[in-house]
C-alpha cells in the first residue's frame, strides 16, 4: 500500500475547473452576455470581497481535496482555469480562501482559450461551462465535461465519502457498441454484446480517469472493503448486455462499488438514491434529467448524443 500511495503522490489526480463550474456565477455571466465585458468586469470588481455561492463542481472538488493528508504530498490537486483577467482572480481566490479549499494555483487568460493550458497543467479531468474549452481539453487527452447549473436543493451530506457516477458506453467505455446499436438496431446490439461478453471493451474518454480514480479508491479502502471513494456505473444497458460491463471492469482492475443497469428507465431517481456528488453522461437528455438531482456533466464526442 505504501508504494501505491507514493506513486499517486508522485503523479496525483489533477483536476482543472473553471470559475463558473466551481462557483455560482450565473448572474454575473448574464451581465457579460447581455451588457458586455466592461459591465461584467465592473460588477466583479464591485463584488470583489463578496463570497461567491457554490457552483455545480464545488462539492465533488471539496470532497476530493479532503482526501489529502496534512503535511504530505497531495493525492489530488485542483487548479482554477478561467477566461477572466488576472485582475478578477482576486474575487475567486478570496472565496476559495474563505471556504478553506486547498486550491492555490491556476491560469487566468483574459478571454483566451484555455485549451493550450490543459496539457501544461497535466490535467486528468477538466470541468467547465464552456463547450469549446471542454472540446479542447478532450483533444488534449484529458477527460472533460460541460457542467450545467447545480440542482436547486440537495440534502446535507455530512459523511466523508466522495461518490462519482459514470455512464458506460461513450464515457467510461468506447462508443463501439453504441455504433452497433445505431447501425443495426437493438437485437444486433444484444447479439453482439452476448457474443463478446468476455471481451473487454476499449476505454472511452473517461477510461484513463477511472483507472486513476480507482487507485485513489484503493488507497482509501478499509478492512471491511468499503472506500471513501465510491465509484458507480449507471447505464442504459441491462441483461444480457450488462455482463460485458462487469467483465471489462474486472479486466481493467477497476471494480465499481455500484452498478445500475436501468434499461429505458430514467437515471435521475437512481442517482438521487445513491447520493452521487457528480455524474457524467454522453447524452444530453440524461444529463438534463439527472441535473435536477445531482451536478451532471455532458461528455461530448463524435458519437450520436441521442442514441441509446
Amino acid at each position: 500500500m505504501t508504494d501505491i500511495r507514493e506513486n499517486l503522490r508522485s503523479q496525483p489526480l489533477r483536476i482543472g475547473i473553471s470559475t463558473r463550474a466551481l462557483f455560482n456565477l450565473e448572474e454575473e455571466h448574464a451581465v457579460f452576455e447581455n451588457e458586455g465585458v466592461m459591465a461584467y468586469s465592473a460588477l466583479q470588481l464591485e463584488r470583489e470581497d463578496a463570497l461567491i455561492a457554490k457552483g455545480p463542481g464545488f462539492e465533488v472538488v471539496e470532497r476530493l481535496l479532503r482526501l489529502n493528508e496534512p503535511d504530505q504530498k497531495p493525492y489530488v490537486e485542483v487548479f482554477l482555469l478561467s477566461r477572466n483577467s488576472p485582475d478578477l482572480s482576486l474575487r475567486a481566490f478570496n472565496s476559495i480562501d474563505r471556504y478553506g479549499l486547498g486550491i492555490k494555483a491556476g491560469s487566468f487568460t483574459s478571454g483566451r482559450s484555455l485549451g493550450p493550458f490543459i496539457s501544461a497543467w497535466e490535467l486528468d479531468l477538466f470541468l467547465s461551462n464552456e463547450i469549446t474549452d471542454v472540446r479542447a481539453a478532450i483533444d488534449a487527452g484529458a477527460a472533460a465535461a460541460k457542467l450545467g447549473t447545480a440542482p436547486d436543493a440537495r440534502p446535507e451530506d455530512p459523511g466523508d465519502e466522495v461518490r462519482i457516477a459514470f455512464d458506460g458506453d461513450a464515457v467510461v467505455f468506447s462508443a463501439e457498441s453504441d455504433e452497433v446499436f445505431k447501425l443495426h438496431g437493438l437485437q444486433a446490439f444484444l447479439k453482439h454484446e452476448r457474443e463478446n461478453a468476455r471481451t473487454p471493451m476499449s476505454g472511452g474518454p473517461f477510461g484513463k480517469f477511472l483507472r486513476k480514480l480507482s487507485i485513489l479508491r484503493q488507497i482509501f479502502m478499509n478492512d471491511r472493503g468499503v472506500s471513501r471513494v465510491r465509484v458507480a456505473i449507471v447505464t442504459a444497458r441491462n441483461a444480457p448486455a450488462h455482463a460485458r460491463v462487469v467483465h471489462t471492469l474486472r479486466d481493467w482492475g477497476t471494480p465499481a462499488d455500484e452498478a445500475h443497469f436501468v434499461g429505458v428507465r430514467p437515471k435521475g431517481p437512481i442517482l438521487k438514491a445513491l447520493g452521487a456528488h457528480i455524474f457524467f453522461d454522453d447524452q444530453e437528455k440524461h444529463v438534463l434529467g439527472a441535473s435536477q438531482v445531482v451536478p451532471s456533466g455532458h461528455v461530448p464526442g463524435p458519437h450520436d448524443p441521442t442514441s441509446r
